[in-house]
């Protein structure tokens, strides 16, 4: 499917789907996305909440990839953009409800959709329900309470995390951690700017070129050698237990 800009919305669509829209022209972010993400890749993938399917068409060469949303607009249209992949399958996939027609993967990847959920630990269970034991489940999630403003509102986040509370919900999950830190430090800085100074509501195409343009490569480059304590974004990388850790935790507790 075409990719549509910023400058190119259509008068009715929903905020959340302009707001994809404009994110859709930032690929040094994506890029910097899939090299945060693709190391802890196994051979399948299911993503959550794939929205207009632009990460998902830089994911390349897996032997399957499942695209998943609860919107039937955003479900139409990834339908047309990955018709003529037969490795790509799509789906709705709800993390508030179970669903066991799902084939097992090896990843799940989850990218900005695990703070609208209001039970964030039952999601995570979820998760792990549709990832072969020993996998991994690939979280990147909006930081920092500090950074809370009206676009999270507007786009219906219950919460930012911060380090201490997203370990915690993962291990409630009964998942192991392997990868957690923060994430695009100067993105942070430059969200504070623009969200709790400007009171900017809504990505703005403009803003989101120049981030892209200027912004992107000196995020890479510095975090390539230095992992800061503060970001706009956490990375995390959880494990699923495999059958032996969880028969021996099993017999441990005496059940």
């Amino acid at each position: 499917m075409q990719r549509v800009s910023g400058a190119q919305q259509r008068d009715g669509e929903p905020e959340h789907t302009r707001g994809l829209e404009v994110m859709s022209d930032a690929v040094r972010y994506r890029s910097y996305l899939l090299e945060l993400f693709e190391p802890h890749c196994g051979r399948s993938i299911l993503e959550v909440g794939s929205g207009l399917g632009d990460l998902a068409e830089d994911l390349l060469g897996y032997e399957r990839l499942v695209v998943t949303d609860v919107d039937p607009g955003c479900l139409r249209r990834l339908s047309t953009r990955f018709e003529g992949r037969p490795e790509v399958k799509v789906m709705p996939f709800d993390l508030r409800e179970d669903d066991p027609s799902i084939t097992r993967v090896d990843t799940v990847l989850a990218v900005n959709v695990l703070e609208h959920i209001v039970d964030d630990v039952a999601a995570l269970r979820r998760m792990a329900r549709v990832v072969t034991p020993g996998g991994t489940i690939v979280l990147f999630v909006p930081a920092f309470p500090s950074l809370y403003g009206p676009h999270d509102r507007a786009a219906g986040h219950v919460r930012r995390y911060v380090p201490r509370t997203l370990r915690a919900a993962v291990a409630s999950a009964g998942l192991g951690v392997e990868v957690l830190h923060p994430v695009n430090f100067l993105g942070g800085l430059a969200w504070w700017v623009a969200v709790r100074i400007g009171g900017c509501s809504s990505p703005r195409s403009s803003l989101v070129g120049l981030y892209d343009r200027l912004v992107v490569p000196l995020v890479r480059l510095m975090e390539r050698r230095w992992r800061p304590p503060f970001g706009q974004s956490i990375l995390c990388v959880a494990r699923v237990p495999d059958g032996s850790a969880a028969a021996d935790s099993e017999d441990a507790s005496g059940r």
